[in-house]
C-alpha cells in the first residue's frame, strides 16, 4: 500500500493535474479521493487551486461545450445532462450554452443527420425518418430542431 499524499503533494499533485487540461471541482476532489487525502484537506486544496486560477468552473463549462460539439457533435442537451453530472452551476452551464453558434450548431446536425443517412441506404420512408431522429436525439438534439431538418435530402443540406 502507498504512504498517504502530504498536504504539499497533494497540492502539487492536483495542480499538476490541473494543467494537464481544464478540470472542474468534482474532477479534482475524485482524484483526490482516489490519492487518499482527508476531506478538510481536499476543501483546502480546491480552494487554493480556485484562488491559483488552476480551476475556473466558467472556464471549463466553455471549454467542454466547445470541446464536444467540435469533437463529439454532441448538442445541447446532452452538453447540458453531462454538465449537470459533474455538478457545475447552472449560471455557468447556461452562460457557455448561450454562446455556442447557432449556425455551427445547424451544421454539425446537418452532417449528423447526413452520415447517418448515408449509413443506413434505405430508401427515404418512415422507418428511416424515424432512424434518423432517434439518432439524432440520441446525439442530444433538441427534437423541433430535428424535425426541420430530417425531411431535407443531401442535396438541399449544402455543404
Amino acid at each position: 500500500m502507498k504512504k498517504p499524499l502530504s498536504p504539499g503533494e497533494a497540492l502539487n499533485k492536483a495542480a499538476a493535474y490541473c494543467t494537464l487540461c481544464e478540470r472542474c471541482i468534482s474532477e479534482v476532489s475524485a482524484k483526490l479521493t482516489a490519492w487518499g487525502v482527508p476531506f478538510t484537506e481536499q476543501q483546502k486544496i480546491i480552494a487554493r487551486l480556485i484562488e491559483e486560477k488552476f480551476i475556473d468552473e466558467a472556464r471549463y463549462c466553455r471549454a467542454f461545450v466547445n470541446d464536444k460539439l467540435r469533437f463529439n457533435r454532441w448538442g445541447r442537451i446532452k452538453i447540458i445532462a453531462a454538465l449537470r453530472d459533474k455538478r457545475l452551476p447552472q449560471e455557468h452551464i447556461s452562460e457557455a450554452i448561450e454562446n455556442i453558434d447557432d449556425d455551427n450548431y445547424i451544421e454539425i446536425l446537418k452532417e449528423v443527420i447526413a452520415i447517418k443517412r448515408k449509413e443506413l441506404k434505405d430508401k427515404e420512408d418512415f422507418a428511416t425518418r424515424q432512424k434518423l431522429i432517434r439518432h439524432a436525439a440520441s446525439r442530444g438534439f433538441e427534437p423541433a430542431i430535428i424535425m426541420r431538418f430530417i425531411n431535407i435530402s443531401d442535396d438541399e443540406m449544402d455543404f
